[in-house]
């Protein structure tokens, strides 16, 4: 499928003046190029989860809480979508970040893409991507240190 830009001459007539293929200008976007780097780290963070969970260094149990923390996080960026749409209460930001931090942060990043909400604020966004960092710091240490989770 082929893109183009259309735009009107002095006779306000339209004319393309640029066709390419559209997978060609999506591929090249700073958006699409984050995408793949969020893919490929929940691949990751699948991975090293499901390698903790057969190596017996985390607890069926963690897996579960974190399916269902998941869940709770992308219901809680749609109900902030839709409070805000309507002008009502609002989650706050602090909840949403430690949703994500907690291990939501997979279904954050989903909600952002999908409700196309938070995904415009710089602040949000750079908070947001720091609290994936801590996350799977801490994940990497319970996985290499299984005894930690005692503490918890």
């Amino acid at each position: 499928m082929q893109g183009t830009e259309r735009r009107r001459d002095g006779d306000k007539n339209p004319r393309t003046t640029q066709v390419r293929p559209r997978s060609a200008r999506q591929q090249n976007t700073p958006r699409a190029a984050g995408a793949r780097l969020a893919m490929l780290l929940m691949l990751g963070w699948l991975a090293l989860l499901a390698w903790g969970a057969w190596a017996q260094r985390l607890p069926l149990w963690l897996l579960a809480a974190v399916a269902g923390l998941n869940l709770v996080t992308f219901f809680a960026y749609a109900l902030d979508k839709s409070a805000a749409q309507r002008g009502a209460w609002r989650t706050p930001e602090q909840t949403l970040h430690l949703l994500a931090l907690l291990g939501g942060w997979p279904a954050a990043w989903w909600a952002q893409q999908w409700l196309r909400h938070k995904s415009r604020k710089q602040a949000f966004r750079s908070a947001y991507w720091g609290t994936v960092l801590l996350h799977s710091a801490g994940l990497g240490v319970v996985v290499w240190r299984p005894d930690l989770l005692l503490y918890l």
